[in-house]
């Protein structure tokens, strides 16, 4: 990719405080763009944004609406447009079977991650439909397409992320907004906090390539179906698993 790829372009990166969306928010900023860092954690979205320069950081929820319109409002007066929007925010909850499974908790890892999705799409698309022009990269998950044991919750809501994806990039292909999503096996993040070893262990054993997803790796697939080369794929979901995806 040229050096200044992104230069002009401002993104949206929720989840940009840790991760796989500061890694993103890190890639595409080196390319030029500016960049709006969407967290709950404000304390690590501001340094975050600290270190980019050129960034603002705003405390989002992306499971309540109110705070997704306002953070957007809010993203456009600071830069005025939004190119580029990469969905990494989501949780992974605890592990249990299906009969043991917190409601409240299935109801709260639905919330952030296909709600949330919902909502920071919702919100983006109505600017990009102006320019016509933009790209979307929800961050799904292996999980979604495979399903993990005794995580029935995080891998629903994901499989929900890659339906939604699909059908907002057939609705939006007649423009050039090109709405797409990967599907990572999982990288050493604090998402990793939230689970039992033994699950871990099992996400490990189920990699052919034996190791995890290294972040700057993601960052790599992302930036580059965040860019004006990826003109024509849509509605895709792109493999980041180290080979465990069956299709």
């Amino acid at each position: 990719m040229n050096d200044q790829q992104f230069q002009g372009m401002t993104a949206i990166v929720t989840g940009g405080a840790q991760g796989i969306g500061e890694a993103v928010a890190r890639r595409l900023h080196k390319a030029g763009a500016r960049i709006a860092v969407w967290d709950l954690d404000q304390e690590l979205a501001e340094n975050t944004a600290k270190i980019l320069g050129n960034a603002v950081a705003l405390k989002v929820d992306i499971s309540r609406w109110d705070d997704v319109e306002s953070a957007c409002a809010k993203t456009l007066d600071a830069l005025g447009r939004i190119d580029i929007l990469v969905n990494s925010a989501g949780i992974a909850g605890s592990n249990a079977p299906v009969n043991e499974y917190p409601v409240d908790e299935f109801a709260k890892i639905v919330a952030v991650n296909l709600n949330g999705t919902f909502h920071v799409n919702r919100a983006v698309v109505a600017h990009m439909r102006t320019q016509a022009f933009g790209r979307i990269v929800n961050i799904a998950s292996v999980a979604g397409k495979e399903g993990n044991p005794n995580a029935s919750a995080y891998s629903a809501s994901k499989a929900g992320v890659i339906g939604f994806t699909k059908s907002l990039g057939k609705e939006l292909a007649g423009l050039d907004i090109a709405v797409n999503c990967v599907t990572p096996a999982a990288a050493r993040t604090r998402i990793f906090d939230q689970m039992a070893q033994t699950h871990i262990d099992y996400m490990l054993s189920k990699i052919p390539r034996g190791r995890f997803l290294e972040l700057d790796e993601a960052a790599e697939m992302i930036a580059w179906l965040c860019s004006r080369e990826n003109s024509f794929t849509t509605a895709g979901v792109f493999d980041l698993s180290g080979g465990r995806a069956t299709y």
